[in-house]
């Protein structure tokens, strides 16, 4: 009986999962005449496949780690059976929570003609060392920090490490400034389609290469730091818990706060911050 239920779970994840959540994350419209115009539905991009899963359904195999989906139910060897399965379920079982705190870099100078010239300002650096002041303070081990390779995100790194000394850093261009998908509602004076095109595959590919619940190696929580940048930080909030991510562009994030996301073992995500400040002093909080 045990066995027949695992198969129709494993039916279910392997049917419905690319289906299910392959996404709406990725549905790209074409730009709307006008603020009047008849809108329509939006058209994916070639490299997002699938549709998105009912509204108010949650997807417990959104990061295709749900055990059933891990394990090839059809290999499994007659004799031992259901006890095999389920040994092999088990083995493949998330046991640690993943504590992901999302920063955005700090204040910096905008008028900056190439990306390397856009340094932090006097403020932004203030910024940064109120943040990681911040972080040291919550009095936690974290595993490392992973930030975006722009300027901006590098120098906020550069401040925030100095209070959390010992702890590894590594950059990657995944986590760059971009812009993710079309928002809705819409914006007269966004970005044109090819852009969403590109960038928004390169942050989906940050989403799922480090958003997803701990692997099952892993024994004890993880506190993990991402220095990067608000449409990304957005977006990935959207698409961690199933939220729409058309409407990233509804949140707003200061300059250096924090968002932290929890997921547990068995996939579940809960938001505990969304771009707090409040460790600031009100004349230092920017938004730019």
């Amino acid at each position: 009986m045990a066995f027949r239920q695992a198969l129709q779970l494993a039916a279910c994840g392997l049917a419905g999962g690319s289906a299910a959540v392959l996404f709406s994350a990725v549905a790209v419209g074409k730009p709307r005449a006008g603020g009047d115009a008849e809108t329509r539905a939006a058209e994916p991009p070639g490299w997002a496949v699938g549709v998105r899963p009912p509204p108010g359904v949650w997807d417990p195999n959104w990061d295709r780690r749900e055990p059933v989906s891990l394990v090839n139910v059809r290999k499994r060897n007659v004799e031992s059976g259901e006890e095999e399965l389920a040994s092999r379920l088990d083995h493949c079982k998330a046991k640690a929570t993943r504590h992901i705190f999302l920063i955005r870099h700090s204040q910096y100078h905008v008028d900056g003609s190439l990306e390397k010239d856009r340094t932090l300002t006097p403020l932004g650096r203030e910024q940064a060392e109120l943040t990681g002041l911040r972080l040291a303070s919550l009095g936690l081990k974290f595993d490392k920090i992973i930030h975006s390779s722009m300027t901006r995100a590098t120098e906020t790194t550069d401040i925030i490490s100095k209070h959390l000394p010992g702890v590894c850093r590594v950059s990657t261009d995944l986590l760059r400034e971009g812009a993710p998908i079309e928002p809705d509602p819409p914006v007269t004076h966004w970005k044109p389609e090819a852009v969403y095109y590109e960038d928004g595959a390169r942050i989906e590919a940050a989403f799922r290469n480090y958003i997803h619940r701990a692997d099952a190696r892993q024994e004890e929580d993880s506190y993990e730091i991402f220095i990067c940048h608000a449409n990304v930080i957005r977006y990935i909030v959207c698409r961690a818990l199933q939220f729409p991510p058309e409407g990233w562009l509804r949140l707003s994030l200061n300059n250096g706060s924090i968002t932290h996301l929890v997921i547990r073992p068995n996939g579940r995500v809960a938001l505990r911050t969304l771009g707090d400040t409040g460790f600031m002093p009100p004349n230092k909080i920017t938004r730019s």
